[in-house]
Formats: C-alpha cells, structure tokens, sequence
C-alpha cells in the first residue's frame, strides 16, 4: 500500500506464541471452528504487527475505530521499536495475504503491578476488523487470540472498556461485568494555555455517555 516493504521486517513479538495457543480452553464458540493457527480461509494470516505494516493499511484500520491523525512511517518504526523494547505491547493483526493487506487489529498491553504478588493485568485495547470482512468471525478470532495470549503471558486477568452494544459479544467469549466497576472515567489531556486542556470523560449504566470511542 504505497511503497514495498523490506524482506528483513521486525514482528512486535515472537510469532510462534500463536502458534500454541490452545483455543479449546476458550469458551467461545466458532462455527465453523477457526484459531489463530487456522483462521479459515486460506488467504488469512493472524499473526504479530510487523514493520511493514505501515504500508499494509496498519493506520488505516485504526482510523475506521478513532482519530489517529497523520502519522508517518519514521514516527510508526519510532513508536514500533520503543513497544517492542518494553515487551508490554502485543498487538496482533489479521492479514489478507491476497492483496497484503491489515484487515483486522487487537492490542494487548501488560500492566505490571505490585498487587497480586507483583503480578501482571492484561488490558485489551483498539479492537477493530475492517466491516467488508464480517461473516468470517474474524472480531471473535481476533479478541480470543489476544485473550488467549495473555493467560499464556501469566496475566492474573485481562479487562477491557466497551460499549454497551457489545456487553454480550464479550459475555459469549467469557468476559463478565464487574460487580460495582460498571462506571469507565478518563482525563485526557490536549495542548492549550498552560500547558494542558483537561478533559473529563464519564460512562455509567445509568448516564448517557460523553464519549465512548476505544483510544
């Protein structure tokens, strides 16, 4: 998409993890049966974001989920190699290798605690898959991956913010609400007089949100 890539590309994470992740430990159900490892159809590829990707559509699948503004390819290697060294960043594709283009998109982050024994929570974060593919299961095979990577990674849970509308696609894969954490509350902060504009973001069940849209 724009400009060819290199045959020496970085994966953001080793791609054989995938490999091994046992979907039959996940109580969502396919039909018919699909993994990471067999995703379908032939022409799909699930696997770990790459260098390349830039020029695969990667931006541009983001932008059918929120604002990502204008990024260019020296700005993606920089933010691509500083997640890559954290090693708290797993953000897993699905690719049409027919045409060598990002058609599906899901973030796993690593938040390590002191909580838990020092244990390690899994957040998922900018869940998105390119509406002309619905009917392949593909917004189910891409969250379960994740999910399923995340208990391999030792996380003693992984949450997620979502709206409504989706509570029951995530119940169907094992997600549960929270009893007493129903409510999402953010401050984002954009450039202004002083410094910083601060902007307060509220969701409750009973309070019709401000801003609900994954960033």
């Amino acid at each position: 998409m724009g400009a060819p890539v290199s045959e020496q590309e970085l994966s953001l994470y080793n791609p054989s993890i995938l490999l091994g992740l046992d979907f039959f430990r996940s109580p969502a159900r396919f039909s018919p049966r699909i993994s990471a490892s067999v995703p379908g159809e032939t022409w799909l590829k699930v696997r770990p974001l790459q260098t390349g990707d830039f020029y695969r559509g990667f931006v541009q699948i983001l932008s059918q989920l929120t604002k990502v503004g204008d990024i260019s390819f020296t700005q993606f290697l920089n933010r691509f190699a500083e997640m890559k060294a954290s090693g708290d960043y797993y953000i897993t594709v699905i690719v049409d290798t027919r045409i060598d283009k990002i058609v599906g998109s899901a973030t796993l982050v690593l938040e390590r605690k002191f909580i838990h024994g020092c244990g390690v929570r899994g957040r998922l974060e900018d869940v998105v898959v390119d509406d002309t593919y619905r009917g392949k299961q593909l917004g189910k095979l891409i969250v379960v991956t994740v999910t399923l990577l995340a208990d391999y990674l030792g996380c003693y849970k992984m949450s997620l913010d979502c709206k409504d509308k989706l509570i029951p696609f995530y119940t169907a894969i094992g997600y549960v609400l929270e009893p007493g954490n129903a409510n999402t509350m953010s401050i984002r902060y954009e450039p202004g007089a002083g410094g910083v504009a601060i902007t307060r973001n509220r969701t409750a069940a009973s309070d019709k949100p401000y801003d609900t849209e994954p960033s």
